[in-house]
Parts: structure tokens; sequence; C-alpha cells
């Protein structure tokens, strides 16, 4: 494999100071698109949706609030009765972090997803994801989300009793907020898919391929 360039402390750093002009670009570019993405327009939810609660429970979207203003759904995709366990959701849960933060500034987060309890709770266990994971099975939900058997995410805001969906992102919208993909970007090697502009003979493998639940990853590399 072919290395970067090998070069003195002040070429590195002229170099780096360089990318950073561009960094602080893209930067201001996304703080640009925030401020757009909170002035979206918002539609009403009033439909009266039934979840089942990680307990057995039954909640409305209302309740998947927890009495805060806003909720950020991931729509996982986990169908009723399927074997299919998506690494990609599953990634996604991994990195989700502590949620005193988000809640710190009013704002939930939960999954939801087509199976019942009796499918998600084992699996839930399995992984160690202590995120509250609600299921929609036997809703409208993904539905009215324009979700069709995949993944998304979709943010809410509630005025009193009311909700507004204001946000929807899906595939590549979600990148940025995987930790994981984050921190690879920042590596010479990248994520190492076969999509990214990198040097040629650097290791490469296609997208989804190389993808694992956290406990499946060590079987993998030791059958290779």
């Amino acid at each position: 494999m072919n290395l970067p360039r090998i070069v003195s402390p002040d070429e590195w750093q002229a170099a780096r100071d360089a990318l950073l002009v561009k960094e602080k670009e893209a930067t201001r570019a996304q703080d640009a698109l925030a401020a757009e993405r909170r002035r979206l327009p918002m539609v009403a939810f009033p439909k009266e949706y039934v979840f089942e609660t990680p307990e057995g429970g039954k909640a409305s979207l209302l309740d998947l609030f927890d009495g805060r203003r806003q909720l950020i759904v991931y729509h996982f995709m986990l169908a009723a009765g399927s074997d299919h366990r998506c690494p990609g959701c599953a990634s996604f849960t991994d990195n989700i972090g502590h949620l005193a933060h988000l809640r710190a500034r009013d704002t939930n987060l939960v999954l939801v997803a087509p199976a019942p309890q009796s499918e998600i709770g084992p699996y839930q266990s399995r992984m160690g994801w202590t995120v509250p994971w609600y299921s929609s099975y036997g809703s409208d939900f993904n539905a009215d989300c324009g979700i069709d058997g995949g993944f998304g995410l979709s943010v809410f805001l509630r005025d009193g009793d009311s909700v507004f969906r204001s946000y929807f992102t899906t595939r590549r919208g979600a990148d940025r907020l995987r930790i994981d993909f984050n921190l690879l970007d920042m590596t010479p090697l990248g994520r190492q898919e076969d999509w990214e502009d990198s040097p040629a003979g650097w290791p490469q493998s296609p997208p989804y391929q190389w993808w694992r639940l956290h406990d499946e990853y060590e079987d993998h590399v030791a059958s290779r």
C-alpha cells in the first residue's frame, strides 16, 4: 500500500492549515443548513397511533415525548417475523450516547420498529441497549412517515397536545449522526469503502459488506 507523503513538520503544518480553511468553510455551510432546517415548515401528526412500550404497555405519540418539547425518532429496520438484524441500524444505536445531554435541551430520543416487543426485547437485551425502544406493530406510523421497510430519522415538535413533524432524513443523511463514520472520515484510510476517493491500492470493500452486529466482529475476523 502506498502511504501518504512523508514531509517535514513545517510542510505538514502548512498542508494542515490549508485544509483547515476548507473545513471551516464546510462548518459554516453546515451551520447555514441547520439554520434552514430550523425554519422548515411542519406538518401536523394528529392521528392516534398506539405504540407498545418496552414494559408491554400502550403509549401514544405524545407519550413518546416523555413530557419534553421535542422528539427524535429513529425508525429501526426490524420487521415483524424477520430474521434480518440490520447492522446499519444496529451500528447507529451503538453510537447513541447518554440521553441526559439531549434531555437537558427538552428533547427526547427513542427507537421505533414495526416488530412486536416480543421480538424487540430479546434483540435489545442481546445488544445491551438502554435507549427506549417502542413497537409500532399494527399501526400506520412508519407508513405515514414515508418508511417502507427501510430506516430513517424523524423529528417532531410538540405544542401542548398537538404534535408536528418538522424534519426527516434517511440514507446518507444519517451518516453525520454516527460517531464511528465521522471518526473514520478523519483517518488516512477512511471508511475503507469502495465509493470513497482514496489513493490507488488502499484497502476498500463494498459498503455494507464489512458491517456486523457488534458481537459478531470477532468471529468474522477469526474466520478470514
